[in-house]
């Protein structure tokens, strides 16, 4: 029972690595076709393509579940179509065991997606941002277009990029008063972290007075903000592209600070419920095999496939955005569709059996 259980579990973990290579791969060409419009300047095709190559750990973990959709539709029903399923069916195998032997590949791939997720794909996403931003703002004051903003009080400060090591390149601030006017502004061509303060170099102040402005230069300022490199590792990335630990810390920051965090609360528990998500897709890829998709192509099968997983992903990017719109839990933005097909594929489940 042990080598059919293996068996199993190995024509549908060699799916959907290999489905996962296909949808990966394309997603890697769409995005490097997309950078080309971006080339100009300093950042040349070398760094598009090695922007987009860094990128590819991030764009791994987000193809997870639908690669395991996918494959676990192409690999039950290639022994459907072998009638393979039928024989191990017909010795007296349950449909439950073969769910079993369907989801302990299916742990693997969960644990090396979140291992993934955790330490690679953040680790490489902010080299491939870091390596873009400073290609792109090199000599330029807050013109970069993949630059971050930040508020700490009533200071708002604009960075063209951050390298790893704790490094600002262009760090453009503006200074308002309790009334939101604007006192002045300086541009530093970049900061370093030492010894738990900003050291700022090569600086321009504009200063506002009622009917006239100013403008001074200075060699070098220490900058006391109470923004750590960690931090700023986590804010000039995307809150889809950051680890579980740095997202928790984020949210809280904002909390503290009386902003916004919902964004990452929601980037949050879409990291947290990876797992149950794909076995929920998987659990209904199984009843699919089962159940209407018994007899069909595997053509049919990839379609439906790639069609459910779609409308999923559709259902999850706009449940995202309502869930910050209308104010409700994120969590429920996240598992409401997992749970609709984690029930449908028990149903069907429960039928075919």
């Amino acid at each position: 029972m042990r080598r059919l259980d293996r068996y199993i579990g190995s024509t549908v973990f060699l799916a959907i690595v290999a489905v996962l290579g296909i949808i990966t791969g394309l997603a890697l060409l769409f995005a490097f076709i997309d950078e080309l419009n971006d080339i100009e300047g300093a950042y040349t095709l070398l760094d598009a393509a090695s922007y987009v190559g860094l990128t590819a750990p991030q764009r791994i973990y987000d193809m997870l579940p639908m690669a395991a959709l996918i494959g676990c539709l192409v690999g039950l029903g290639t022994l459907a179509s072998n009638s393979e399923l039928t024989v191990i069916r017909a010795a007296g195998v349950s449909i439950r065991r073969i769910v079993w032997a369907v989801m302990k590949p299916m742990l693997v791939l969960m644990v090396v997606g979140l291992v993934v997720g955790e330490y690679l794909a953040p680790w490489t996403s902010s080299m491939a941002q870091a390596n873009r931003s400073l290609a792109q703002s090199v000599g330029k004051a807050q013109s970069s277009k993949h630059g971050l903003w930040h508020r700490q009080g009533s200071e708002y400060i604009h960075i063209n990029a951050v390298q790893p090591g704790g490094k600002l390149i262009g760090v453009t601030r503006y200074l308002f008063d309790d009334q939101q006017r604007l006192l002045g502004s300086s541009f530093a061509k970049q900061g370093l972290y030492q010894d738990g303060y900003w050291q700022l170099e090569d600086i321009v102040y504009t200063e506002l007075q009622e009917r006239s402005s100013s403008v001074r230069q200075a060699a070098s300022e220490r900058w006391d903000v109470e923004i750590s490199p960690q931090l700023l590792n986590t804010v000039v990335m995307e809150p889809d592209t950051l680890p579980i630990t740095g997202l928790w810390q984020y949210a809280h920051y904002l909390n503290d600070q009386g902003l916004n965090a919902n964004r990452y609360w929601l980037a949050f528990w879409v990291k947290v419920l990876q797992p149950l998500v794909t076995a929920a897709l998987v659990l209904m890829a199984i009843s699919f095999v089962f159940g209407p998709l018994r007899s069909v192509t595997l053509g049919q099968r990839v379609f439906t496939g790639v069609v459910v997983g779609f409308v999923f992903r559709i259902a999850q990017d706009l449940l995202g955005p309502a869930s910050l719109v209308f104010g409700f839990a994120p969590i429920v933005a996240v598992m409401l569709p997992a749970l609709i097909c984690a029930g449908c594929g028990l149903w069907l489940l429960k039928r075919a059996g």
